[in-house]
């Protein structure tokens, strides 16, 4: 298999470089500049990129023209030393030193971005500038120039390098563009330049010899941002013709390709997104190089592709082997959202460009990149942002993830292919979410000019792209939705496995309102930075359970997923009972070893709000004294409790809650915090007010505990949150938060929480809630909710299967049982049993035969509408002297089997059907005489 792909890759690489032999190849050829042209002269957003890259040119053009050496100078350099050799100390910049024929190219200052200082425009960076006191910069508070060493400056030395090769690289597709000689005599000695002073400097040295020196690429600290290889690839190959025009010899471009392709083969992170980032770099390596047989060293076109696609090295994997750490079953990558659609973009240029190359469809060898794409909407909140667990951020999709998808269809004529990801990308427009513009030559050449219209709406929807539920055991992850437009409401229950996760226990996101109002709090200023290892990525910024003031684990590479214990409906079904939504999960907690469990559920009212309901279980598994504390983060400008009455609670200043009581450093994060202790039942009020609009409230109903000490104080800021997901009052605010602790176990006595989220003055679905227990059935919890219409709805929650609660005419065996019943005459108006072993109550007496079920049962005018997932056998209240009941079996929306009732041997008003298996719709009807 290994021979065959790579045979495929070079026998049609080869042939087409043999058509297409010279330069540019990589965006377009000369054969296709016609067609450009008038792609530019009749596509507006295609010109306006254009014209930009030229007026942004203008002013570099006339210093230049004064200064011949103006941005040259301004290339960070050692000028003076000329050193050849560079050495590390882990992740900063020690020194340099040797001695080069040129000025050689400065390495990066550190691998941590969080600096203190700016970066200068270039007009105000020192010419030459080559001086053993670093770098003169302006700090960020203070705002006067400081001499930094080069480890304290962030990226700048990079950026800087990379912001003037962007410039070269603009010059010279104008070059191509227009074959007006300044663009290139602008770009020629900005490429050259830096290209000798890399060709004669060597590799970084770790001098520590620590993981570093296997991360470390040859102007950066990590090969995945080695950025400047596109904008230099992308000059040599519009600069090409004009360099062998004016006889300048390319040996030490090439030389510094071969070497920064062999740093990327020979360095990095094999077993992660590195892989991919890393590949990207080696085609564009690959595909302006000639052919291996043009090279002394044979380290051409196939050498650098067959590294890219085939052959892996210990810290390289090939892409073919790369892709299989995707979930084929559910096309998810196994890191956090943010970095998982960052690798499908990757994963696009690069089949992209090597298919503008070989023009062999590549797309088809590499089927689950279009699969995760289409996953990916599986990340969204109901306004179109993505989920923000580990260090994920709120944002739209790529867009681009679809235009290369749509570029791809096109060129090879799948129309249906086309239209619906035109559709999509379509909806995302008019959403406002996306406006089609080129930011790259990448974006300019290989964007479709237009969209494929559609007028099917049915078919530019996400509905069948978004289920109510979804599992992704690969970063444990599980979403429940319910509801549309302002309707809208969806948890997000987030463990800890695979790549960027955070120490968090089970945490929640919560959207409701239009705004994920309870948001995860992302990633810290830098991964090296205190907040980020001490808050941002521990379990105080979350939305969780924390045991003793300790609970704790590695985050970044995690291995702590939870267990889907149970669930309504199944990931990626439709069922049609749709009025909630739950999960179950569990948890060992490592570092206090602690099991935990949290059941969420999302149930609609009557009307069209929705309420949550969630259920945390904590306990160590040691006998003796333990803490556990519940904590939620919610946007908001305020946060107030009041006792069963409606009396606000009176709070009082405190110290705890901090590293000095004994609790992780991420507390000492909390400011302005309160406390008071309670038995009672309370409830907290979230106001979050925005201009021009009424105040988003969220309301939790919080189940009393003996001595329960509630806490109020203000988190640091969401870094995940945007202007597309919270309002803009409190994008960069604090957030008020609470904790609820308690000196003893929670999971006979769990803490239990209703969410009722409403906006003020609109429909609030919830008058009232009130929790119990059961005495002799400690693993009970009662919740019963008054909706605002009057009706109730009453859950009963056990902590497994196996539970029971047993109550007068009330018996379970099993998970979980909501029952709605209408005030006005007390008459079920949906009853729902899952993970149910039996149940009885009010004359229903429900039994698996065998396994336990999941059933629900809707009141219509005429009778029950039901679904089941396992056999059952159903005894209901049937009146005495009433007709039998039909029992009428669907299977893809038809009648398959009728049957009458019979009635229950033992007791005449209870009427029988046995469904002996899962049936996705059932109807038991009842003539009227």
């Amino acid at each position: 298999m290994r021979i065959f792909l790579m045979l495929c890759l070079l026998v049609g690489t080869h042939t087409l470089m043999g058509q297409v032999s010279g330069h540019p190849r990589i965006y377009v050829t000369n054969e296709a500049k016609a067609d450009f042209l008038k792609s530019i002269e009749q596509v507006d957003w295609k010109k306006s990129l254009v014209e930009k890259k030229k007026e942004n040119l203008e002013k570099y053009l006339e210093y230049c023209d004064k200064d011949p050496n103006w941005l040259v100078s301004r290339l960070q350099m050692n000028w003076k030393t000329k050193h050849d050799k560079v050495y590390l100390k882990k992740g900063d910049f020690s020194h340099s030193e040797g001695s080069a024929p040129v000025a050689t190219v400065r390495y990066s200052g550190t691998r941590d971005w969080a600096t203190d200082y700016k970066r200068p425009r270039l007009e105000d960076v020192i010419p030459y500038l080559d001086d053993s006191r670093g770098l003169y910069l302006e700090h960020k508070e203070t705002q006067k120039k400081e001499w930094v060493h080069p480890s304290k400056a962030g990226f700048a030395i990079e950026k800087i390098n990379e912001q003037i090769m962007g410039l070269a690289e603009d010059a010279a597709f104008l070059y191509w563009l227009t074959k007006d000689q300044k663009y290139a005599d602008f770009a020629a000695p900005i490429f050259l330049t830096y290209m000798d002073g890399m060709h004669y400097r060597d590799a970084p040295i770790d001098l520590e010899n620590s993981a570093q020196q296997n991360i470390s690429g040859l102007a950066t600290f990590e090969v995945i941002h080695e950025g400047i290889v596109v904008s230099l690839v992308t000059a040599y190959d519009f600069l090409y013709d004009y360099f062998k025009a004016n006889n300048i010899n390319l040996d030490h471009s090439v030389s510094v390709f071969q070497k920064w392709g062999d740093q990327i083969i020979e360095k990095g992170i094999p077993d992660n997104n590195w892989n991919l980032f890393q590949a990207r770099f080696l085609t564009y390596i690959g595909l302006v190089l000639e052919d291996n047989a043009t090279y002394k060293n044979g380290k051409g076109k196939e050498y650098f592709l067959d590294h890219t696609f085939v052959t892996s090295t210990d810290r390289q994997l090939a892409i073919k082997e790369s892709l299989l750490v995707y979930d084929f079953e559910t096309g998810m990558w196994p890191e956090s959202a943010s970095y998982s659609v960052h690798v499908i973009s990757t994963l696009l240029r690069i089949f992209t460009l090597l298919d503008h190359a070989t023009n062999a469809n590549e797309f088809l060898n590499y089927p689950i990149v279009e699969k995760a794409a289409l996953a990916s909407f599986q990340y969204l909140f109901p306004n179109g942002y993505t989920i923000g667990f580990g260090d994920s951020n709120h944002k739209i999709l790529p867009p681009e993830n679809f235009e290369l998808l749509i570029a791809n269809y096109k060129k090879y004529n799948e129309t249906d292919k086309e239209t619906l990801i035109s559709g999509l990308l379509s909806k995302m427009i008019s959403d406002d979410l996306y406006t089609r513009e080129a930011n790259d030559f990448f974006q300019l050449f290989f964007y479709v000019d237009a969209l494929k219209t559609n007028n099917n709406a049915e078919k530019i929807s996400t509905k069948n792209l978004i289920s109510p539920t979804f599992y992704a055991p690969n970063v444990s992850l599980f979403n429940q939705r319910i509801g549309t437009g302002d309707d809208a409401v969806m948890i997000s229950t987030i463990g800890s496995f695979g790549n960027h996760a955070h120490a968090n226990g089970i945490s929640i996101e919560l959207f409701a309102n239009q705004y994920a109002l309870g948001p995860d709090m992302g990633k810290g200023s830098s991964y090296w930075h205190t907040d980020h290892r001490e808050f941002y990525s521990r379990f105080p910024a979350h939305n969780t359970v924390i045991v003793d003031g300790k609970s704790d684990y590695s985050a970044m590479r995690s291995y702590n997923p939870f267990k889907l214990d149970n669930a309504y409906p199944k990931s990626e079904e439709y069922p049609n009972f749709n009025k909630l939504t739950f999960s179950k999960v569990s948890f060992l907690e490592p570092e206090t070893v602690s099991d935990q469990q949290r059941f969420t559920a999302i149930i609609k009212s009557n009307a069209s709000k929705s309420y949550i309901v969630d259920v945390f279980r904590s306990k160590k598994q040691q006998e003796g004294k333990q803490k556990h504390e519940y904590l939620y983060h919610n946007l908001g400008q305020s946060l107030v409790f009041f006792d069963n009455k409606g009396k606000q609670l009176e709070m009082i200043s405190t110290d705890d809650l901090s590293s000095k009581k004994g609790d992780l450093k991420g507390y000492d994060y909390f400011t302005d915090k309160f406390k008071t202790q309670t038995s009672q039942d309370i409830k907290a009020l979230f106001t979050l007010k925005t201009e021009g609009h009424p105040d988003h409230i969220m309301k939790l109903w919080i189940k009393g505990s003996e001595r329960q000490t509630v806490y109020s104080f203000k988190s640091p800021k969401s870094n995940a949150v945007s202007k597309g997901t919270v309002p803009k009052e409190v994008v960069n605010e604090p957030l008020p938060s609470l904790i609820l602790k308690r000196e003893a176990a929670s999971w006979a006595n769990p803490f239990a929480v209703v969410f009722n989220p409403y906006i003020d003055g609109q429909e609030n679905p919830i008058k009232n809630v009130s929790y119990a227990a059961l005495k002799n059935y400690p693993n009970t919890q009662i919740i019963e909710v008054l909706l605002e219409d009057q009706a109730t709805d009453k859950l009963v929650v056990n902590a497994t299967e196996h539970d029971i609660a047993k109550e007068k005419d009330f018996y379970q065996k099993g998970l979980l049982s909501i029952t709605r019943k209408s005030k006005t005459t007390n008459t079920l108006d949906f009853l729902f049993l899952s993970g149910m072993y039996a149940y009885e109550n009010e004359g229903w007496d429900i039994v698996s035969s065998g396994k336990p079920f999941t059933v629900s049962l809707e009141k219509t005018k005429d009778g029950y509408l039901l679904q089941n997932d396992k056999p059952i056998t159903i005894n209901m209240p049937f009146p005495k002297g009433k007709e039998p009941a039909e029992l009428r079996l669907y299977k893809n929306g038809v009648v398959v089997a009728t049957r009458k009732g019979t009635k229950n041997r033992n007791n005449e008003n209870k009427l029988v059907f046995k469904l002996e298996q899962a049936y996705e719709k059932a109807v038991i009807f009842f003539d009227e005489p």
